[in-house]
């Protein structure tokens, strides 16, 4: 009886945590835009290039700790492709964000610019490049095939600890530790100065405990 009982016991945890796996669709229903205009076609937003950064936000998201899923696709183009995922949004300057530059990826002398973490508006990756060189921006190895393609990642939060992996690496292409004192908020898709960029597939795993 007690191992029916601890079997059970284990079914629903383990169904709890499949339960909370989530799948967004790329409807403008689920998203709010900041500073962009968002287009949706075959399961893909598309955010336009404009002046400043843009945000993409996932309407009603409040995300504490647990696993983001997604592809992304820039472009080769150098000082013009900055895509990535803000988290723990408070505003449309608040946040925090780990972004791309995919002009970078096969650059044998930019390579360790690939990947860059930020926490706006204090530290933008000016900030922490001349004050921390090489502590919140790496390489990406191995390096996606071709720049302008689309990758996959994964990003996983402990707050305040940030995991990044590509296209289903064992290692991590970034580990940081967050800067900003905001341990929850929205998240969405982040393009930078002059970008624009391509998103799909977003799913999003809370922790047990974190709604």
């Amino acid at each position: 009886m007690k191992i029916i009982v601890l079997f059970t016991l284990i079914l629903c945890a383990s169904s709890s945590l499949i339960a909370q796996k989530k799948r967004i669709a790329m409807e403008p229903g689920n998203f709010t835009v900041f500073n962009r205009e968002a287009t949706y076609e075959d399961g893909v937003a598309h955010l336009d290039s404009r002046p400043g950064d843009g945000v993409l936000w996932l309407a009603g998201s409040e995300f504490k700790n647990g696993t983001i899923e997604l592809d992304i696709k820039g472009k080769n183009t150098p000082g013009r492709s900055f895509v990535g995922l803000a988290f723990h949004g408070k505003d449309n300057e608040t946040y925090d964000a780990v972004y791309f530059r995919p002009f970078n990826f096969k650059h044998p002398e930019r390579n360790n610019h690939s990947i860059q973490y930020i926490a706006m508006p204090e530290n933008d990756w000016a900030t922490l490049r001349k004050a921390f060189p090489g502590k919140y921006e790496n390489a990406i190895n191995p390096t996606p095939e071709v720049p302008d393609d689309w990758f996959h990642a994964t990003i996983e939060f402990n707050y305040p600890n940030v995991k990044v992996y590509i296209n289903g690496s064992a290692q991590p292409a970034l580990e940081v530790t967050q800067l900003s004192t905001g341990k929850y908020g929205k998240i969405g898709f982040w393009v930078g100065n002059g970008s624009e960029g391509w998103f799909k597939n977003l799913e999003i795993l809370k922790n047990d405990g974190n709604n």
